[in-house]
């Protein structure tokens, strides 16, 4: 079990974060690899199980692209062997898959992003492994005389693994046959695992991201995860991804250092795009996009957040507002980029690690999986929301230049409670003497917030970015914010 020493707070270098998450078939394709004649046309629509050709030599040749942007780290979906193009189907997880250009491509890759000042987080997918994975394979092959018998949960003999959904024998996450659940409570098993977390720490990554961990129940095993991994490496950043209530998970400092913030993400796009949200993609999403709310339920969903975790963990929350498991940001907005940049201005401005999935940035649409993992339209730049990429690349350099945006306390201003139909949520971040004042119309009107000066002070307002007019009076602060527009001020 983890000691006192161990339960440490999440790395120094996670609040000054800003990652993209970079899914390896999809995003860059070079011509460093030897491609196999079975690839989809880059261009085409993604299917479910057809490849792209993404490598890990395309990362590198576009890692200014990733710099320009402003982010400064990268999170990579599965890089380990494995028959998908997700690649959460591990074959081997201590060998990069030859399609990405094997391990010596990532360690190109590592060192370059070392030489950029770049810091990398793998995905860690331990719950289950695949049919090709080796013990798996042995047991197929051998039945009940495989010495892996005990690997896996197998009712009886011969596994049916190739039969069709339903008729599996053998324990398998949510049913599907393809990907067989590891028996962790099975200490070879939980030894093999913990030794795959230290190996890639000891290579030189600088995190990982952790799949489904709800999912392993074998009591103390996160909390050994974390312990042998920050042994190897004490500034390695173990996020989990844990959709709702994390609080079991990273409140408590002897699992992880913070959570995928879809309940950020979730209420940050319902608000930002309100009305505009399509049903047919934002409902039934696990992060509860529709329908969309006012100025009132966003302050009231983010006071509930606020109040969830210590401020430590905010700052560490990896805080996003689409992902490979979501449709694509801009789709559930209805298309509307004006909404996009509302939901961009307030993920950069919230405490926590932002993490912006490739092609967001660009207004990239796409529905559910697999419509949400399209391939970069590098060819294309005529296709591509430029105001929206504008935005991004401002609001990270924004979030960069100013240490309250990072580290500082976070307050409501407006609405006051209970405000229904308010469209303006004003905040703000207060770091010392440094204080900075937010606002977000999502409405298509005009909008208006009388603050006290008591909240602000009577100083000199600075606009930092957007529009928005500012009156102050002896006793009052009037912001005042056009339709579908936002603006970040300094007070000094």
């Amino acid at each position: 079990m983890p000691t006192a020493e161990t339960a440490t707070t999440a790395p120094d270098w996670v609040a000054d974060a800003v990652f993209y998450q970079v899914f390896p078939d999809r995003f860059a394709k070079s011509d460093h690899v030897d491609k196999p004649a079975g690839l989809e046309s880059w261009d085409s629509p993604p299917t479910v199980h057809g490849y792209k050709g993404g490598d890990l030599w395309g990362v590198i040749e576009r890692l200014d692209w990733v710099q320009d942007l402003g982010c400064n780290a990268l999170y990579l979906n599965p890089i380990f062997q494995s028959a998908s193009n997700h690649r959460y189907h591990t074959h081997d997880y201590y060998r990069v898959d030859p399609l990405l250009g094997g391990d010596e491509a990532f360690d190109e890759l590592l060192k370059e992003c070392r030489s950029r000042g770049l810091r990398v987080i793998l995905d860690g997918v331990f719950n289950h492994a695949s049919r090709g994975f080796f013990q798996f394979n042995d047991l197929l092959e051998n039945g009940p005389q495989s010495p892996w018998i005990d690997w896996f949960v197998v009712e009886d003999f011969p596994v049916r693994a190739y039969h069709p959904e339903g008729e599996i024998n053998y324990r398998a996450w949510w049913g599907v046959p393809a990907l067989p659940e590891f028996n962790t409570d099975n200490p070879q098993v939980r030894e093999y695992l913990m030794r795959v977390g230290e190996y890639w720490a000891r290579r030189g990554i600088d995190g990982w991201r952790l799949d489904v961990p709800g999912d392993i129940t074998t009591p103390g095993f996160w909390e050994e995860f974390r312990q042998r991994t920050r042994q190897v490496n004490p500034d390695l950043y173990l996020v989990g991804e844990i959709w709702d209530d994390a609080r079991d998970w990273i409140s408590r400092g002897d699992r992880f250092d913070a959570t995928m913030n879809y309940l950020f993400g979730g209420a940050a796009l319902s608000f930002a795009a309100n009305r505009r949200i399509d049903p047919s993609i934002g409902a039934g999403v696990s992060y509860e996009l529709y329908p969309g709310m006012d100025a009132s339920g966003y302050a009231a969903r983010i006071d509930r957040l606020l109040a969830m975790y210590p401020t430590e963990v905010h700052r560490a929350n990896l805080n996003l507002l689409g992902s490979h498991d979501t449709p694509r940001a801009v789709s559930v907005a209805g298309g509307d980029g004006k909404a996009m940049r509302l939901a961009a201005l307030l993920q950069m401005t919230f405490p926590g690690a932002p993490s912006i999935y490739y092609d967001d940035e660009i207004g990239l649409e796409g529905g559910k999986d697999p419509d949400n993992r399209r391939s970069f339209p590098w060819e294309q730049p005529d296709s591509w929301d430029h105001d929206l990429l504008v935005a991004h690349r401002e609001l990270i350099a924004l979030r960069h230049a100013h240490p309250a945006l990072r580290s500082g306390s976070y307050r409501r201003l407006w609405p006051p409670a209970d405000e229904p139909g308010d469209m303006l949520y004003v905040c703000s971040r207060e770091d010392g003497d440094a204080a900075l004042v937010v606002a977000a119309n999502a409405g298509d009107t005009t909008e208006v917030a009388t603050l006290s000066t008591i909240d602000l002070g009577p100083g000199r307002f600075e606009t930092l970015w957007g529009a928005g007019e500012v009156q102050v009076a002896e006793q009052s602060v009037r912001l005042s914010v056009g339709p579908q527009q936002g603006a970040v001020w300094s007070v000094t």
